[in-house]
């Protein structure tokens, strides 16, 4: 700490306090300077060290010595300008310290000797808003005409930023409009403000007409405005839209890319898979002689793995290395996790140790590691990582657990998952539904269904947060343990837990209610869907169907069939697939066919499986005419005939005493490269020898 001479001034130690680095030396130097006899700090020298505490990431731990500033200031009642108070009014601001700010505020006269004015009126709004608390900040705005204060542009523009807060967009508009018409032009600030709101909220037409209206009205959009709308697009899946965007910035004469602007397009193009223009883009970035950041290089990473250039995503580490821009833990993380996806485990490892060395592994690392690691059943390597984790100063989170219930569960290991439940609750952590679900599932896989209930009693006991995700386990377990009545009363029960079934759930249970026969009970559930409000989806109606119709419960089929139009619902190939092989099972060829012949009015294509599968009922029903009129148009639709098709063919012709046909079939079949199989040679000898029989 510099040494405080004799004659000390303001002056003199307002210099040594700007060559002072360390905050907690220039706080002990101020403190120094404090009991210095014939000295008196000055507004200058409170000003400088309250910014630098309002700069300080401490700044929240650093409120005390604001709070003894302070003080010292009043008791000197030293005369200070506006500019003070509006520090120690941000620096309270900025460590969610609103209700101190507003105390400065309330008391500057008496402790700054002067009157706040519309600066900080607005730093206080601005306050309120950054801290949601949006009631006061409208209600302390009406105090602005009480106390006679002139609302400036920077007032409006904070009030657009509460109307967006409040997701008030059509406000936030109607402001922009207000101060054209009312001489407070709107500066790219209170633009940018709405077209972010608006891009959070994916209203990207109307975000993208507000950023075009910018530059009709003469005021420019700066890069910031450019980076919102690219990454709101990439946000939305819109590739096309952020380009284009894209585009309009690197042809603009006035406004250039940024490195914010590069990491948004890498970061985007990566996401949306599409890593060859990720990388033609970090070219155009190195040769711009933009510098990449850390983010740059984790996004290029991770698309590099993806593309599966490990070489790529390794010399990109190496270039950082070269550049001197140090990776951090997400870098790492970056590269950790594509080691681990394509398999490199041994570099993982290593990878691995040189994290421990640099000090680099988080709790994400952990759970990187310890997922890809069960996931290729190296369950021993996953354990001594999470014991390793329990030596760590890191805490495991609900992703630790989830992992490692999850894992353990998939690789047989239910005790020791069960092990690590009861460890996450004994230590109140809230494990997520997935972890719950693993559980559940791979008790009742075990038959341990007493267990897998146990374990849903307690996860309730325990306050646990319940999803379908976690029931939907259980009912299936009951589903494949025959224990229908189970699987019934849990759904009845879901409501009272706080968790409502889904279409999930009522596939699961229409799907064994069919394989039980019991089609009266599915038919119910879907109808108890449609009073609930639920919307049955198509794998619904298609599991219901197919089991009506295997049950040969055609007529009900058919209600079904109706009901589903009557829903408004266009039935997909698989259904029809489904309806006409039930058709055709019970002889109703003729209904199957003119559903056939009716799939257009569904925007519905006939597949290879339609035309085998009516085929084959004309068959059975020893109608050969038709059956070759089905084969016709096999061929006319350009699909090509699989062994399937063939042995339905020749089975038919067969039955139909048409051998010479069958075998001209299957000289067809070898001549295309079809190869038969054991059902083939089947149905052939199985003719043969009736033909001999018969003669």
């Amino acid at each position: 700490m510099s040494q405080i001479p004799k004659n000390l001034t303001s002056k003199h130690l307002l210099n040594l306090l700007k060559s002072e680095k360390n905050l907690n030396s220039a706080l002990s130097l101020f403190d120094s300077a404090t009991q210095h006899p014939g000295y008196t700090h000055t507004p200058a020298v409170f000003h400088h060290i309250l910014r630098r505490l309002s700069l300080s990431d401490a700044s929240g731990k650093l409120s005390p010595c604001i709070g003894r500033i302070l003080d010292m200031i009043k008791t000197h009642k030293c005369q200070c300008s506006e500019d003070v108070a509006l520090t120690v009014i941000k620096a309270y601001s900025k460590n969610s310290s609103v209700d101190r700010a507003v105390e400065t505020f309330q008391n500057m006269s008496e402790i700054f000797g002067c009157r706040p004015g519309i600066r900080s009126y607005n730093t206080l709004l601005n306050a309120f808003v950054v801290s949601n608390q949006l009631s006061k900040a409208e209600l302390f705005f009406r105090s602005f005409g009480t106390m006679r204060v002139a609302p400036n542009l920077e007032t409006y523009n904070i009030l657009i930023k509460l109307a967006c807060k409040k997701r008030k967009f059509e406000k936030a508009k109607e402001l922009l409009n207000w101060m054209w018409e009312n001489d407070f032009r709107p500066d790219v600030y209170g633009y940018g403000t709405v077209i972010d709101g608006l891009a959070k909220n994916g209203d990207l037409s109307e975000a993208l007409n507000l950023f075009d209206e910018m530059s009709e009205r003469g005021v420019s959009p700066d890069v910031t405005c450019y980076n919102i709308l690219i990454n709101g697009f990439f946000k939305n899946g819109d590739f096309v839209g952020a380009n284009e965007i894209w585009e309009r910035l690197i042809r603009g004469s006035s406004i250039y890319p940024n490195v914010v602007s590069y990491n948004v397009m890498i970061s985007g193009l990566c996401k949306c898979g599409r890593f060859t223009g990720a990388l033609e883009l970090w070219d155009r970035m190195r040769k711009n002689e933009r510098k990449m950041d850390l983010f740059t290089c984790s996004s290029l990473i991770y698309g590099l793995f993806e593309l599966g250039n490990i070489d790529g995503a390794e010399a990109v580490f190496g270039e950082m290395i070269e550049s001197k821009v140090f990776p951090d833990v997400v870098v790492y993380n970056a590269l950790l996790n594509g080691y681990l996806r394509v398999g490199k485990f041994k570099k993982s490892f290593e990878l691995w140790e040189l994290m421990g060395r640099e000090g680099c592994r988080n709790i994400v690392s952990f759970n990187i590691f310890m997922r890809t690691l069960f996931e290729n059943g190296m369950v021993d390597e996953a354990s001594s990582l999470s014991k390793l984790l329990k030596d760590s100063e890191l805490n495991a989170d609900s992703t630790t657990y989830g992992t490692l219930v999850y894992g353990f569960c998939q690789n047989g290991y239910l005790n020791r998952a069960f092990l690590v439940l009861e460890e996450a609750r004994d230590k109140g952590n809230d494990l997520d539904a997935f972890a719950y679900s693993a559980m559940i599932s791979g008790l009742c896989k075990e038959g341990r269904l007493d267990e897998a209930v146990s374990v849903l009693v307690q996860t309730i006991k325990c306050g646990g947060k319940l999803n379908s995700q976690v029931c939907n386990a259980l009912i299936n377990g009951f589903i494949q343990a025959s224990r229908i009545k189970d699987a019934l009363m849990l759904l009845n029960k879901m409501d009272n837990m706080n968790c409502s079934p889904n279409n999930v759930t009522y596939n699961t249970l229409i799907k064994g209610l069919c394989e039980a026969e019991r089609f009266a009970e599915a038919y119910g559930l879907v109808k108890e869907m449609l009073e609930k409000g639920w919307k049955p989806d198509m794998i619904t109606y298609s599991l219901l169907l197919r089991g009506l119709c295997q049950g040969d419960n055609i007529d009900l089929a058919l209600n079904l069939w109706s009901l589903v139009i009557s829903k408004g619902l266009m039935p997909d190939v698989t259904m029809h697939n489904i309806m006409i092989h039930g058709l055709c099972s019970v002889g109703k060829t003729q209904h199957g066919l003119y559903l056939y012949l009716n799939m257009s009015q569904w925007n519905c294509v006939p597949n290879l499986v339609t035309h085998n599968t009516l085929m084959e009922g004309f068959y059975k029903a020893r109608d050969c005419k038709n059956a070759f009129v089905i084969w016709a148009r096999i061929l006319r639709g350009m699909l090509q005939p699989d062994i399937i098709s063939y042995n339905i063919t020749l089975k038919g012709l067969c039955s139909c005493n048409r051998m010479s046909h069958a075998i001209l079939f299957l000289h067809d079949a070898l001549s295309k490269k079809i190869v038969p199989t054991v059902i083939t040679w089947n149905i052939l000898v199985r003719a043969v020898l009736l033909e001999g029989t018969s003669t």
